[in-house]
């Protein structure tokens, strides 16, 4: 099969011809159809955080494909199912974050793309109760993004607790920030665009946003204050300054949604005296559930979201990757195989 395959940090992905990988015990064999390319791809390549993947690996995590083979034991999934992968690649059901409804903490998980080799390739495998069935109404095309920008954004802002008139700031608006103002939207929010690059603030406006800011051009602190400040901000651009300018946009308890993971392993400095007497809260959030990632097919199926992409080949990554760094792409970019 066809793989990108990260074998350095310093070094672009490969294109390499790999063997089919076999299903263990509890594992389904998946056929892709389309992969998105998540920042968090680019990180894993680079090698960019604290706890880094170990080359040579397959990366991917935005994986939509059909069942091709069952690993011994599997009940829960059949040829021919189409399924996504997800970064939870595995968690072990039986911890006190799993019982608890917060799989996406468990201390033993594996990450798809990241601990175990991902979606960037022909076939992947994955544990078959993590092997999320994609619903008929949503495309292979669509489901992709849907699958880790649509699920972490959908999680910020349920964590959030966005409520109806609400006013929710949204930093970076790309492949995850066009995500998060639709549900930010639908939860009844009244929406903020920040980004510094203009053709992703038409963007927020054609999906929706009621203002958009240019922090590239305006201070977007001054911006939302004056509008009254933000209930709640998301910070979705891996900027450790548009942190701390999300945080000083809140108005009195609002609170700061954190979900992008900066290259240099940044701090926020937290005011204490602001963050106590002003009652705001700061919330880390990571990618949804199981459970999540099915109310966010739910919600797209039924019209209510919409996926903004460009399609490339697999032969296509590290050109892939060098535009999104570059701020060319508008949302997301999703591998056609």
């Amino acid at each position: 099969m066809k793989a990108a395959v990260v074998t350095d940090f310093d070094a672009p992905l490969e294109i390499q011809d790999l063997p089919v990988p076999e299903p263990g015990a509890g594992e389904v064999l998946v056929r892709m159809e389309t992969s998105g390319l998540c920042h968090t791809d680019i990180h894993a390549a680079h090698g960019d955080w604290p706890v880094k993947p170990t080359p040579p690996f397959v990366p991917g995590h935005e994986g939509i494909g059909v069942v091709a083979k069952l690993g011994p034991g599997v009940t829960e999934r059949a040829v021919g199912d189409r399924v996504a992968i997800a970064w939870l690649g595995y968690a072990c059901g039986k911890c006190r974050y799993c019982i608890g409804g917060w799989e996406t903490l468990c201390p033993e998980q594996h990450n798809s793309g990241y601990s175990v080799n991902g979606s960037f390739a022909e076939y992947a495998v994955v544990a078959a109760a993590f092997a999320t069935p994609v619903p008929d109404g949503v495309s292979s095309r669509d489901a992709a993004p849907l699958t880790c920008a649509g699920v972490t954004t959908y999680k910020a802002i349920r964590v959030a607790g966005v409520a109806p008139a609400e006013t929710v700031a949204i930093f970076g608006v790309g492949g995850l920030g066009h995500l998060a103002l639709q549900y930010a939207r639908i939860a009844g929010g009244i929406t903020i665009g920040v980004d510094i690059e203009d053709t992703k603030l038409e963007l927020a406006t054609e999906l929706g946003a009621d203002h958009v800011v240019n922090a590239a051009t305006t201070d977007p602190v001054e911006a939302i204050q004056a509008l009254g400040g933000a209930d709640v901000a998301v910070a979705l651009a891996a900027n450790p300054q548009s942190f701390d300018q999300a945080f000083r946009s809140l108005r009195r308890g609002g609170r700061l949604v954190c979900v992008a993971l900066p290259a240099d392993d940044g701090a926020l400095n937290l005011p204490i005296f602001d963050t106590v007497l002003s009652g705001k809260s700061v919330i880390g959030s990571i990618v949804g559930t199981r459970n999540d990632l099915a109310d966010v097919f739910a919600l797209h199926a039924a019209g209510r979201t919409r996926v903004i992409a460009v399609d490339r080949k697999l032969d296509e990554v590290n050109q892939s990757i060098n535009d999104v760094l570059s701020g060319a792409i508008p949302a997301r970019v999703v591998f056609q195989f």
